[in-house]
């Protein structure tokens, strides 16, 4: 059996650790779980910061100003507002600006479910989109992870990584699906939307529609290939899902990229616009297999 999520990136962080004098940075690192078992139980390149929900950035990319590679743990991506500043104004500016770089590596984690209640649900990546010079993605397989990590270490930018929980323990690869040639809607799926995705083409396979899929791993800069474009042009309409939310969010974003591109209808879901509770009757979070399905089925009406 593979490694899981989780398991790759301990091995990646204590690898950092180990060979390249590298450093994890974030609060309570060490207490149980040791954040869902994604970092290795070491007392050296370790930096527990004390409780604070805003300085924690400012350490980070001043660490990576010295000459470090630090990784920047953000146990919830609603901490991601305090944490920005330094991020975006400093770490992706850094370059252009002042000639030299900052390639502090963010692990901004996503939580959802489980009564994380109105502060710490939900996934926040899009806010970062309009920031030049940032690279932003969101890996939910074990091999699609050593890849982002791979680029980080081959660039010298800041890397916003957006993790869902939902992936940690997962060993499955997720490949696209582009099995029909004139499909009824290709669908692109980002973050952990693309685990309800799959089970949504099969559902929706089995009632005689054709439903190609797309990964979307890098949400900037974003890129698509031949196929993938190639299958939304023959597709009746294409549809754009996303973990965070649908205003003014990514789903949007990349939907208008795509129809400007093909000039095809492209319609974005996301996130329900409304703040989740504590209870289960009032928590929101990524689109279920059932919304995608009421979605598509609405359209193709």
């Amino acid at each position: 059996m593979g490694k899981t999520v989780a398991e790759t990136i301990k091995e990646i962080t204590k690898q950092h650790i180990d060979k390249n004098n590298g450093s994890v940075i974030g609060q309570c690192l060490t207490a149980v779980g040791w954040v869902q078992n994604t970092i290795p139980p070491r007392k050296k390149g370790t930096i527990e910061l004390p409780m604070t929900d805003i300085a924690g950035a400012g350490i980070a990319v001043g660490s990576s100003l010295l000459g470090g590679r630090p990784i920047f743990v953000i146990r919830f991506q609603s901490l991601l507002w305090l944490n920005a500043s330094p991020i975006v104004n400093y770490a992706a500016k850094a370059k252009e600006l002042f000639g030299y770089s900052a390639p502090v590596f963010v692990r901004a984690i996503a939580s959802e479910g489980g009564g994380q209640g109105p502060i710490h649900t939900g996934s926040y990546h899009s806010m970062f989109m309009s920031v030049p010079n940032l690279y932003i993605c969101s890996p939910m397989t074990p091999k699609e992870y050593k890849k982002i990590w791979s680029k980080y270490m081959s660039k010298d930018h800041p890397f916003l990584v957006s993790e869902h929980r939902r992936s940690y323990k997962s060993t499955k690869e997720l490949k696209d699906r582009l099995e029909f040639k004139n499909p009824d809607v290709t669908i692109f799926a980002i973050s952990s939307t693309r685990f309800e995705c799959l089970e949504v083409v099969e559902s929706l396979k089995h009632k005689g529609l054709k439903i190609n899929f797309v990964n979307v791993l890098w949400l900037k800069p974003l890129k698509f290939n031949k196929k993938q474009i190639s299958s939304l042009m023959n597709s009746k309409f294409g549809l754009v899902i996303d973990s965070s939310y649908e205003i003014c969010g990514a789903a949007r974003s990349i939907a208008y990229d795509l129809s400007i591109r093909t000039k095809k209808m492209v319609y974005a879901l996301g996130m329900e616009d409304k703040i989740p509770g504590a209870a289960v009757r009032l928590e929101t979070g990524t689109p279920s297999k059932d919304l995608i399905i009421k979605k598509i089925l609405e359209i193709l009406k």
